[in-house]
């Protein structure tokens, strides 16, 4: 059996900018939670997240595109968000979230899939297109990548991979996570953030502020430390130099089968994500023969702060082709 942390339903009750009902896909012995919203006949939008978030960050996406017709579905990866937490480190390898996606996309026979990924939700949704294509329609790409030979690591992610490290400015204990998306969101400022995610004491926030926390940390409040390990494993999986949990030969072979293939895409980008930079993403977007739709003043997280734009960019390129 795997010794699992499960959040309390009560800790998401009062997140008033997330009423939607919770569903569960029972994987082995743990339960992943995923949100399914809009006509059940309709084409999918299949939306996912990366570190440190859950389908939380797509709270501003999802009634756009159930207003359009599409039926969303936006899983939380196990370890985050609604979903059962391994307490052993060692548990998670991206590829076993990838077989665990594998297994919802299947359980749910999902069809005509437009998959809209970002950061670790990219190399983890896409390999799905790469080795499921029948299944997909198009791709919906945002402040990613997939590993491959000659890709360039950036400064930014070499030291987000620093931070977790034994030593790091994040080795915390219970890292209070959600204090990181509002300050990529502009809503309080390092000299508020940092100092209390050293301390583990909240600052005090309000206003949007106080509401982004609130939905960002419902996933963990409370929860002892074993529960953080699926946060920590993220960072430490990025295969940089001759380190590897990140499933890099798969990454790799998703990389090249997703050029040579058909399925139309689009991609969405934060041009101020230090990460994942605008270069990047303009230089894989003509490798795949895509379009490139930047959005200037977005970050890393832009779902949390242009989610209308994106629906609008992503529906419009659609009607286009």
């Amino acid at each position: 059996m795997t010794d699992f942390i499960r959040t309390p339903e009560s800790n998401f009750e009062d997140l008033a900018d997330f009423q939607y009902l919770p569903n569960y896909h029972q994987w082995q012995d743990l339960r992943l939670h995923y949100l399914d919203e809009g006509p059940r006949d309709g084409p999918v939008m299949l939306l996912m997240h990366g570190m440190p978030t859950w389908s939380y960050l797509y709270r501003d996406i999802i009634p756009p595109l159930v207003a359009a017709g599409y039926r969303c579905i936006a899983p939380d990866h196990l370890g985050f968000g609604r979903s059962d937490k391994p307490t052993d480190i060692h548990w998670y390898t991206i590829a076993r979230h990838t077989e665990v996606l594998t297994s919802l996309i299947r359980a749910l026979d999902l069809q005509r899939i437009t998959l809209v990924c970002q950061d670790w939700g990219g190399p983890i949704g896409l390999a799905q297109a790469a080795m499921m294509s029948a299944r997909f329609e198009r791709l919906c790409i945002m402040n990613t990548w997939l590993h491959h030979e000659g890709y360039a690591y950036s400064d930014g992610i070499r030291n987000w991979n620093k931070a977790w490290q034994p030593g790091g400015l994040f080795d915390l204990q219970c890292p209070d996570v959600g204090l990181l998306l509002v300050l990529s969101a502009g809503l309080a400022g390092p000299n508020v953030i940092f100092p209390a995610l050293s301390s583990g004491k909240p600052p005090a926030l309000s206003g949007a502020a106080e509401r982004l926390y609130q939905g960002f940390s419902a996933p963990y409040r409370g929860l002892p430390d074993e529960a953080f390990n699926g946060y920590r494993r993220f960072p430490r999986s990025i295969p940089l130099d001759s380190f590897d949990n990140g499933n890099a030969a798969a990454q790799a072979l998703h990389y090249r089968t997703l050029l040579d293939g058909t399925l139309p895409t689009h991609f969405i980008w934060g041009c101020q994500d230090e990460v994942f930079t605008e270069s990047w993403g303009r230089t894989w977007a003509t490798r795949m023969k895509a379009s490139f739709d930047p959005i200037q003043n977005a970050g890393h997280f832009l779902q949390n702060t242009h989610g209308e734009m994106i629906v609008a960019r992503l529906l419009a390129r659609i009607q286009e082709a």
